[in-house]
């Protein structure tokens, strides 16, 4: 069965050409880029080390859905605050969350952000404005309202964003959250990443409705739908969505039409997926297509990023380098940072 899109199911090769404007100047632009292709190849890595037996647990990629991350992130304040799933590394990324980070978290190394103790992008940092991303999906929506409330009640003037997945709308965390930010008229910004399949199950076999716009409209907060595989897009709708929030419109949701280029995890094979599907939206490729706009548009010469990509891939081995040779967590601080210190117990 072909998962239903919506209106941005991927036509003919030359409109996927066509990306939106933006008054990003070039050394923006240009980071965009290199995030991107940062986004795309340390995945790239991680499946390897996946493939390697070197990965402690699951490996959940964002093979042609970067832009989301990217282009969402990029388009915040320094103070805002995001709350990113297993599937927005870009995000973390954008934040300042290290390849080296990332590389010792998914192969369990005792320096890595949480000592050994947990997997994949399950840590956050709160100086960096990052909250951790956690298994529940949905649950992230009410945390992030209240945070979203802190800002407005203590009148910080930072947005809250986070992310959902078209099969995380279906639960009861999602709508308990929407309509609590919606009633409260929090600074909150939540895209919906509307990639077809919720694991193995398509769209059109969880819900009737073809847009999951329409979800944000049962709750009174207003919805933009976007082209997920357009940077630029997706960095313009946000930039505006956090800006109607930060003014006190209350939550704003982004609906992104995008496509999962790979299984659920690194395990999932995707044989449920039609093979024409990936055909269709390889063309639609957001870093490739953001490449052309680049080049087309006089913004980049082949050089500069072909420049820009080796020196990413530079310091990515460099970090894997590092990574593999970091020491796993020692036995003795096993139970470290696991249990609060009894009072007066002197632990």
């Amino acid at each position: 069965m072909r998962a239903p899109l919506g209106p941005l199911d991927p036509g003919a090769a030359a409109a996927a050409e066509r990306l939106a404007a933006t008054d990003l100047p070039k050394e923006r632009q240009l980071e965009l880029f290199r995030l991107l292709q940062l986004n795309r190849r340390l995945e790239e890595r991680l499946t390897n080390l996946y493939r390697q037996g070197k990965v402690v647990g699951g490996l959940y990629g964002s093979r042609g859905q970067e832009a989301i991350s990217i282009g969402s992130a990029f388009a915040l304040e320094p103070g805002d605050v995001v709350a990113p799933l297993i599937r927005n590394l870009g995000s973390m990324l954008v934040r300042g969350v290290t390849p080296f980070e990332v590389l010792t978290q998914y192969m369990a190394r005792g320096t890595s952000p949480t000592g050994g103790k947990d997997c994949n992008l399950h840590f956050g940092d709160l100086s960096r404005g990052l909250v951790s991303p956690i298994s529940m999906l949905g649950a992230l929506i009410p945390v992030m309202a209240g945070v979203a409330l802190a800002s407005k009640l203590e009148r910080r003037g930072f947005v809250a964003l986070t992310y959902i997945g078209d099969g995380g709308t279906s639960t009861g965390d999602f709508h308990e959250g929407m309509n609590l930010a919606a009633v409260l008229e929090v600074p909150l910004v939540v895209i919906a990443e509307h990639n077809g399949y919720a694991y193995s199950t398509p769209t059109g076999r969880q819900m009737k409705i073809r847009d999951l716009a329409q979800r944000a409209a049962a709750y009174g907060i207003p919805a933009r739908i976007v082209d997920g595989n357009d940077v630029l897009a997706v960095h313009e709708a946000t930039r505006r969505a956090a800006a109607a929030a930060r003014a006190g419109a209350g939550p704003q949701m982004l609906e992104v039409k995008t496509f999962r280029m790979k299984g659920h995890a690194e395990h999932d094979d995707a044989s449920y997926v039609p093979p024409e599907l990936f055909d269709e939206w390889r063309a639609r490729d957001p870093i490739l297509r953001f490449e052309r706009h680049l080049l087309a548009a006089g913004t980049a010469t082949r050089a500069e990023l072909d420049d820009l990509a080796a020196r990413v891939d530079a310091d990515l081995d460099a970090d894997l380098e590092a990574a593999l040779a970091a020491p796993m967590p020692p036995p003795e601080r096993a139970l470290e940072g696991v249990y609060e210190p009894w009072p007066g117990s002197g632990a």
